[in-house]
């Protein structure tokens, strides 16, 4: 058995970690429509919830605008009442067999509050990492008293997993900081 076997096991783990903070801070609005802002809102259809994206193409042919092309005329009526619940502060206009939604113009306030939120999901995905990283040096520190590991291989895992946690917190840190600009 060697450490390699635990830090391997983790990096995957990490880069899901990474790539679900990805998709969460697509969802952020920034200065720029963004189909992601709403492809995931739940429609309620014919009794079955659906995401946005699976009933409608979702375009943004200006900064402030995007467009909701259904597939089908009889999804207007749910889409519609789905984004004036949702809380999001878009205006919508049925325009013949789409929508149209309105963005209204990022205010200090709030791009500070977009600003709280980003380092609130990038803490959660730093503790993820942190708790993931704490279960396989429980695991690593097992091995090593059932005589699995000898004590340099237990301190080389604890280096290797020291290091993969910098390396995705340099990561979440890059992200966060891409996204602030884009923000303010």
């Amino acid at each position: 058995m060697s450490y390699k076997e635990f830090t391997d096991r983790l990096k995957p783990e990490f880069e899901k970690s990474f790539k679900f903070l990805e998709s969460e801070l697509a969802k952020i609005r920034t200065s720029r429509a963004s189909p992601a802002l709403i492809e995931d809102l739940e429609v309620d259809c014919f009794g079955s919830k659906y995401s946005l994206k699976q009933l409608a193409a979702i375009s943004s042919p200006q900064p402030n605008q995007l467009v909701i092309q259904p597939w089908d005329n009889s999804y207007i009526e749910p889409i519609e009442k789905s984004i004036s619940q949702s809380g999001l502060g878009m205006s919508c206009a049925v325009d013949k067999n789409l929508l149209r939604l309105s963005l209204p113009l990022l205010t200090e306030e709030y791009r500070k509050s977009l600003a709280k939120l980003l380092s609130e999901k990038s803490e959660q995905a730093r503790e993820t990492m942190r708790k993931l990283r704490d279960e396989s040096w429980s695991k690593i520190q097992q091995a090593q008293r059932e005589k699995k590991l000898t004590e340099d291989d237990k301190f080389k895992g604890k280096e290797e997993l020291q290091k993969l946690i910098d390396e995705y917190s340099k990561k979440i840190k890059d992200l966060v900081s891409k996204k602030e600009g884009e923000i303010t």
